[in-house]
């Protein structure tokens, strides 16, 4: 079993990150391998339903969210980290999921 955790803060080495990797040190114990994704640190914006990714079989903007839609192929599980700025988790991460999500329904 492979688990990929992905650290949904825009820093790349920041507390979010290290909450993650607490959990892969916990999987890997139990010999679960586990890799390593970083959302990035530019704007994600959320899903418009455009319909692009019927046809193309990726998102329409070209950023971090097709890149791991590509690397969670690899993967059977997933671990999602995001700091909460205030009362729910931050909006780059919801647009993120929600693009991911939707891409992957609409792709196969």
């Amino acid at each position: 079993m492979k688990v990929l955790l992905i650290n949904g803060s825009p820093h790349q080495t920041g507390s979010t990150n290290e909450a993650v990797w607490e959990v892969g040190k916990a999987l890997e114990d139990e010999e679960i391998d586990t890799g390593a994704f970083w959302s990035g640190n530019h704007p994600l914006a959320g899903c418009i339903g455009c319909g692009f990714c019927v046809k193309a079989g990726r998102c329409c903007y070209g950023d971090r969210v097709n890149m791991f839609l590509e690397t969670a192929k690899d993967y059977d599980g997933f671990v999602f980290g995001t700091p909460v700025h205030f009362a729910t988790a931050a909006a780059s991460m919801l647009g993120f999921l929600s693009r991911a999500f939707f891409t992957d329904r609409c792709t196969g």
